[in-house]
């Protein structure tokens, strides 16, 4: 039977007349009525009405069961509302302090971190300071690449490590021990041109001074920025190279002559631009080579004066001691006048003995006018050529400035080089100069002497 959903019902006069929708049934009251009876309809509303009852009556006691359940979730929820709530408090109360402990600890760390930084600055300008220094060092020479470790410490932003800083205070150790140490190691070493390099023997004075073979090197940085041995270009002079070898070759425990350079290799550096002989010559132009050229012919004649003075004056003390007269000598002539006058009075004696003394002197004392000329001549033209030079400097101060003061000093240097020239010259020719004068005068008053004895003699024979 289909289900009929009653819609309605009236009674009227006796007869009962029913309105019903039906979903899927016939399509009018009056067809259903007619093919079912009232009764049926009766029945059937009764056991729809049944049906419904039992239907909401499970439907309830469902609800109710399914109540009494979400009655507990709602405990049990409410629970554990209550138990978060609770925990909530207590993880606020737990926050509160990590809060309070979180912000002592970064004020902890940013003490920390102050007083770690200005170990990092201090540590940061160590590094730059030591690396500067050794990269010139001879030390670094033995224990090449200490700079690269330091390279990194001080441009690093970062924290520095405590590998860092003990590699610091281990380099700062060994430079200082090094220091006072003479070590012999090999070596590369660079010749004077700086392209080729050999395998050699090198020994060490602190960091002072290197060398190797007797000759002295350098250590500094090349065109590529890479600190290598080097040969000096020019040698020192006066025998220095003799104390390489003795340093080189010195035995442990023994004590020898050597150099040393305070200036950590500057000094030595410097002898490459230090002016040799010729050179300083060279400086003196045409007035050096005309005071050399005075200097080279009076000191010349000036020996030669001297020279025959003193043999002169032998052979004069030769024949004081003789009586025969010996033409050869100043005396011997003299004697031979008085031996050619000896029958004479006095006075023609004295006369020709005079004449004969006169005529000895200029011989003893020629040229000797003329070496002092030259020695006064000598520095006159070093001052001449000196106060060329300085106008050629103040020319050239004219036209360049005085930006570089190198240059003003190597003009006045070189001016001054005629006046050292002229000094030079003066000296020796002054010297020579008293010498041979005193000679010459010891031979006159010799000749003097011994004339005015020859004429005592001979006026005591004529009384």
């Amino acid at each position: 039977m289909k289900l009929l959903k009653l819609a309605g019902l009236s009674l009227c006069a006796g007869v009962a007349a029913f309105s019903v929708e039906t979903t899927n049934i016939l399509p009018t009251a009056t067809a259903v009525a007619q093919q079912i009876g009232l009764d049926d309809v009766l029945n059937a509303v009764r056991q729809e009405r049944r049906a419904s009852a039992e239907a909401n009556r499970q439907r309830e006691q469902r609800f109710l069961a399914e109540r009494n359940t979400q009655r507990a979730q709602v405990a049990e929820v409410k629970r554990q509302k209550n138990a978060a709530k609770n925990e909530t408090t207590r993880l606020e109360g737990v926050r509160d302090e990590n809060r309070e402990r979180l912000a002592a600890l970064t004020r902890e760390l940013d003490e920390k971190n102050a007083e770690y930084r200005e170990l990092f600055g201090a540590a940061r300008s160590a590094a730059n300071e030591l690396k500067s220094s050794i990269q010139s060092s001879l030390i670094s020479s033995e224990f090449p690449g200490r700079d690269e470790q330091l390279q990194k410490t001080a441009v690093n932003d970062s924290l520095p490590a405590i590998e860092e800083l003990e590699y610091l205070w281990d380099t700062y150790l060994q430079e200082i021990v090094q220091q006072g140490k003479i070590s012999t190691y090999q070596a590369s070493v660079v010749d004077a041109d700086g392209k080729t390099g050999v395998e050699k023997t090198v020994t060490r004075v602190g960091p002072f001074v290197a060398m190797s073979d007797s000759d002295f090197l350098t250590y500094a940085l090349n065109d590529q920025g890479v600190a290598q041995l080097k040969l000096l270009a020019r040698q020192p002079t006066g025998g220095r190279t003799g104390l390489a070898s003795n340093v080189e070759n010195a035995q442990p425990g023994q004590y020898v002559r050597g150099i040393v350079d305070p200036s950590l290799g500057a000094l030595l550096a410097l002898t490459v631009d230090e002016p040799t002989l010729n050179e300083r010559i060279k400086q003196g132009g045409t007035v050096g080579y005309v005071i050399i050229g005075i200097a080279i012919f009076g000191i010349l004649l000036g020996l030669y004066k001297l020279v025959t003075l003193t043999l002169t004056n032998g052979a004069v003390s030769a024949q004081a001691r003789s009586k025969r007269a010996n033409k050869g000598n100043p005396l011997g002539r003299v004697m031979q006048a008085y031996e050619a006058t000896n029958t004479a009075d006095v006075e023609t004696v004295a006369l020709r003995l005079d004449d004969a003394v006169l005529k000895e002197i200029p011989k003893l004392e020629g040229g000797l006018n003329f070496i002092k000329v030259l020695a006064a001549v000598a520095p006159l033209l070093g001052l001449l050529g000196t106060v060329i030079g300085m106008i050629q400097t103040f020319q050239a101060i004219t036209l360049f400035g005085t930006g570089d003061p190198q240059i003003m000093a190597g003009g006045i240097s070189a001016a001054l080089m005629t006046t050292v020239q002229g000094l030079i010259a003066a000296i020796p020719l002054l010297l020579i100069h008293a010498f041979a004068s005193g000679a010459a005068k010891n031979v006159s008053q010799t000749l003097e002497q011994k004339a005015a004895g020859i004429i005592a003699e001979h006026a005591e024979g004529r009384g």
